[in-house]
């Protein structure tokens, strides 16, 4: 594996649900502590900045540390019973295996439910709710999970190599909501520390963006942006049962999100997005999404405004136990990003609004 694919292995198989991003902190801290000046807010976020010598205008780029997992609620006898964090739709989660962080260390296990030979025809064809599920450990008799060390509260995450696919450059993981993400501030980052800016710029982990878009409130209260570039996955719609005419495909290099359901872009950012990917012949789409959101959603909304958009990577399969992307689509991304942070002078941006 080459540099980047090693990056990319250790940020998706690291355990980082909502409230537990301490792992995925540390690896970015680990990376950007040579480049940058790092700290942390008070929920947890990591905000890292450049020393360009500019104090503005200030340009943040952010990508959230944590994933969908989920969290031990309590125990049915052997078994874990749990709550989810972040959006997960049922039939996905039935015979997934997991990895709870315990107090004794990691305990793998298995999401399960009442077996199908045991229901009646009427209750198979039934979409299972995530409440009758539950995580087995294997154990037997009369032991209970807080046996093991496992307790009410700690966090559970898919158990899942990163992996390459029979095309080296097609990988396949879990968490790429949002570690691709995270992997575009790291690269995105030490490219720009290179270069002599017109700007003052803070690469960002926010914490708890599946459970309510909640360290973008704070990292953006605490950096106060002119400008923010979310860096984001994307929902690839080239599978099987997607809709005709959609553009957001594997291999079809960056996508440019112009609208979700919490961020309608600022228009002359978008425009200085795809000016700059235009010029530099960098393979791009335009992504629609009505529903969802993203640490935009909120950043864009600090103080007076701030003019944002996102810029995303496709990959198939967010939130679930394995998505697949392409090498090629987030090297475009990352080379996006550099440019249009390179092209936001104060009087740039000061003619976006």
């Amino acid at each position: 594996m080459d540099r980047i694919e090693n990056l990319l292995k250790e940020l998706t198989e690291a355990l980082g649900t909502s409230g537990f991003e301490g792992e995925v902190f540390d690896i970015m801290k680990g990376r950007l502590a040579k480049v940058a000046k790092i700290e942390k807010d008070r929920l947890g976020s990591l905000i890292a900045q450049l020393d360009t010598g500019k104090d503005s205008p200030r340009v943040m780029l952010t990508a959230h540390m944590d994933e969908v997992g989920f969290m031990v609620s309590h125990f049915t006898g052997r078994y874990i019973k749990f709550n989810t964090l972040g959006g997960w739709w049922p039939p996905r989660m039935i015979g997934l295996p997991v990895k709870i962080r315990g107090a004794r260390g990691d305990v793998i296990g298995v999401v399960s439910s009442k077996s199908p030979f045991h229901m009646e025809e009427k209750e198979r064809k039934e979409i299972p709710k995530s409440k009758d599920l539950y995580i087995d450990v294997g154990l037997t008799g009369n032991k209970t999970p807080d046996s093991l060390g496992i307790r009410p509260g700690d966090p559970v995450v898919p158990y899942f190599p990163f992996t390459q696919l029979m095309d080296e450059k097609t990988y396949m993981a879990k968490a790429w909501d949002d570690r691709v993400g995270c992997a575009m501030v790291i690269e995105a980052m030490t490219k720009l520390s290179r270069l002599k800016l017109p700007n003052s710029v803070y690469g960002v982990g926010t914490v708890q963006e599946e459970v309510g878009i909640r360290g973008a409130v704070t990292s953006g209260s605490r950096i106060d942006p002119d400008v923010c570039l979310v860096l984001e996955v994307n929902i690839a719609q080239d599978i099987p049962g997607s809709p005709e005419g959609a553009t957001e495909k594997l291999g079809e290099g960056v996508s440019i999100c112009v609208y979700d359901a919490t961020l309608i872009p600022n228009a002359r950012l978008r425009d200085l997005v795809v000016k700059a990917a235009k010029e530099k012949k960098i393979p791009y789409h335009f992504s629609a999404i009505p529903y969802g959101g993203t640490d935009g959603g909120k950043v864009h909304l600090n103080k007076f405004g701030v003019p944002t958009i996102v810029v995303g990577v496709p990959a198939r399969y967010i939130h679930s136990a394995a998505g697949i992307l392409q090498r090629k689509d987030f090297d475009a991304a990352v080379k996006l990003v550099v440019e249009v942070v390179k092209r936001l002078d104060a009087k740039t941006v000061k003619g976006l609004v």
